[in-house]
Order: structure tokens, then C-alpha cells, then sequence
């Protein structure tokens, strides 16, 4: 198991445990399935309705070919860091605090997809090339061939991030529990419900996202130093006296941001 150690913006070290490079392949290869399964019945469906050389036909296969190219980037952001593939081997995307990346950071790694590149071209050009006798394309496949073995290289690096990763400053890591609302800064909060410390709106969506993350391991780990060296921190930076408990603390202040941005 490879553990990776991450500073958070209040200076506090948190620990997740990175997704083993199997999970990732398996996972990568469910979510391909489930592209070639949506590819299948698409083709089908556009060759149900379309005509040799019908301008429509050309129209629509663009936008059925739409959903498989944003697959990865929709599913991520829509399900909290995973796509299909990636629920099933329990493992999601974070940002490098261990919150929810921001979706300019979705989008990153969603352009720097080096596996996808090459299975894209070699069913572009590889059944064409097989009928004629041709392989002069093997040559187009370098480019996403070389970013490839850089991947696989950057897998076994400390934090083992792809490329993609490394330049969205993301990471995957493994989760055995449940994923759900929970698992993000994202809390259910009541129309009634009276802010105790407006001072929290002074933070970053970046540090809320490690504050999330330092209350979940403090309490997974039922760590109360972490969650009372957290709530000093936050206390001093914000001019905040309170007799609260550093958990009760930190999960007021979540609920405070949740309101007040919703408001």
C-alpha cells in the first residue's frame, strides 16, 4: 500500500492511500467497456435512420460521438471524482489537499487522457490501414505512444500521478467506504439556519476543501489533537473566540459556508 502525504493550506499533514496502479487499469477498462457498449448501440442507432451520403446522418454522428469524448469529464465532475469504472474499484479523484477539485482541474486531466489517445487512433486509422495493406500510420501513434510511456513512468513516482494529473495537481486515491454527499464540502442545510461565524466566507474554496478533508480524517481516526490543532489555526486566522468543541467547530463552520454561499 503506497501512502501519500499531503500539506494542507493550514499546514497540516493528511494521509491517503493512492489507488494501486490495478484498480486504475481495471477501473480504466470497465469505463471502456461501457464507451465500446454506448459506441455499439449508437452505430446502430445512426445506421437504423441514416442514408448513404445524408448530410443529417454526418450531423448526428457528431453529436452521438460527443458523449463518449466527454464521458470521463462529465462523470467525474457530476459524480464527485469518479466515472463507472472508478466507483466499482472504489477509487476517485482529489485535489492535492484531499478536497474536491475545482472543474478547470477536471477538465486538465480530462485533455491529458494519454490511454484514450490511443485507442482513439488505433480505431481511426488501424481497420482502414488492416483492408489496404497500408501502416503508414503507425507513425501518428508516437505522439500519444511517448505520452503513454510517460504515464506509466509518472505511475511510479511517489504520489504516482500520470501526466494529467501531475499538470491538474490532482491525485487518485483509493476509498473503501460508500461514496455520497458526505464526501464533499457540500452539506444539507435548513432555510432556517442561523449562521454562528459569517468570518468563514474569508476563506478559499480551497481551504474549505481542506478543512472537509482534516474533520473526515480527524474522525476516521478519531484524532482529536488533528481537529483541535485545525480549529487553532482557523481560530487565529479568523479572530474567532468560541467555547465549542474542535469538531463541533469545524462542522459549524461547513455549515456556516454552505449557507451563506447558497444565500
Amino acid at each position: 500500500m503506497s501512502i501519500i502525504r499531503v500539506t494542507t493550506n493550514f499546514n497540516i499533514d493528511l494521509e491517503f492511500e493512492a489507488a494501486p496502479f490495478y484498480k486504475r487499469l481495471l477501473a480504466w477498462l470497465l469505463d471502456t467497456i461501457v464507451l465500446i457498449i454506448y459506441m455499439i448501440v449508437a452505430t446502430r442507432f445512426l445506421s437504423s435512420i441514416s442514408r448513404g451520403g445524408d448530410e443529417t446522418a454526418w450531423a448526428l454522428f457528431m453529436l452521438l460521438i460527443i458523449p463518449y469524448l466527454t464521458y470521463h469529464l462529465v462523470c467525474e465532475i457530476l459524480m464527485n471524482g469518479q466515472s463507472i469504472g472508478k466507483r466499482i474499484m472504489r477509487i476517485r479523484v482529489v485535489n492535492e489537499n484531499g478536497g474536491q477539485p475545482a472543474i478547470g482541474q477536471y477538465v486538465i486531466r480530462w485533455l491529458i487522457r494519454t490511454s484514450d489517445y490511443m485507442v482513439i487512433v488505433i480505431m481511426l486509422f488501424a481497420p482502414t490501414a488492416a483492408r489496404d495493406g497500408d501502416f503508414s500510420y503507425l507513425w501518428k501513434i508516437g505522439i500519444p505512444l511517448g505520452l503513454l510511456f510517460t504515464d506509466l513512468i509518472l505511475a511510479n513516482s511517489k504520489k504516482q500521478q500520470r501526466l494529467g494529473d501531475l499538470l491538474a495537481h490532482t491525485l487518485v486515491i483509493s476509498t473503501t467506504k460508500k461514496q455520497s454527499i458526505n464526501d464533499t464540502v457540500f452539506l444539507e442545510v435548513a432555510n432556517t439556519y442561523v449562521p454562528s461565524f459569517p468570518q468563514v466566507m474569508q476563506l478559499s474554496d480551497r481551504d474549505i476543501n481542506a478543512l472537509k478533508g482534516i474533520l473526515d480524517t480527524a474522525k476516521k481516526r478519531h484524532d482529536y489533537n488533528l481537529a483541535e490543532m485545525a480549529s487553532e489555526k482557523i481560530k487565529s486566522h479568523l479572530k474567532i473566540d468560541t467555547t465549542l468543541s474542535p469538531y463541533d467547530f469545524l462542522e459549524t463552520l461547513l455549515k456556516d459556508y454552505n449557507y451563506l454561499s447558497a444565500n
